[in-house]
């Protein structure tokens, strides 16, 4: 199966360190994330795979379009929902009647937090060394 030459839409979504490259093809809703089957690359996580279908699922389009992920950094849950983020951005590519109800269910919004970082005399980022009095 040639995957490039049916390409119809691409998104990319990012979630803390994660970012992922979401190719649409036309399909039967295979999901391939870095050459692998999605299901057993997200170590068989069905939140993980239902979050991903979540904007297909929400005009009926699961069973549409294959989707081929090239996904890379953080874990496996930041790479999910960077994968989330790039589907619902391929889909507005696609057609541009399905933002309003992409952005209303919240599968648009880029979640912007991030690991804070150390700071000297600390042990991590906000936890302290205890006090001793003597």
């Amino acid at each position: 199966m040639n995957l490039n030459q049916n390409i119809i839409s691409i998104g990319t979504g990012r979630r803390k360190e994660a970012v992922a490259q979401v190719k649409l093809v036309s399909g039967e809703g295979k999901l391939i994330i870095n050459g692998k089957n999605g299901f057993n690359y997200l170590n068989k996580n069905a939140s993980a795979i239902l979050s991903i279908q979540g904007p297909f699922q929400l005009f009926k389009l699961q069973n549409k379009f294959d989707i081929i992920v090239k996904v890379h950094g953080s874990g496996l849950s930041a790479q999910a929902d960077a994968i989330k983020l790039g589907v619902a951005r391929a889909l507005c590519e696609i057609n541009t009647s399905y933002r309003p109800a992409l952005k209303s269910s919240g599968y648009l919004t880029r979640d912007a937090r991030k690991v804070e970082r150390k700071k000297y005399g600390l042990k991590k980022a906000r936890k302290a060394p205890q006090f001793s009095k003597r």
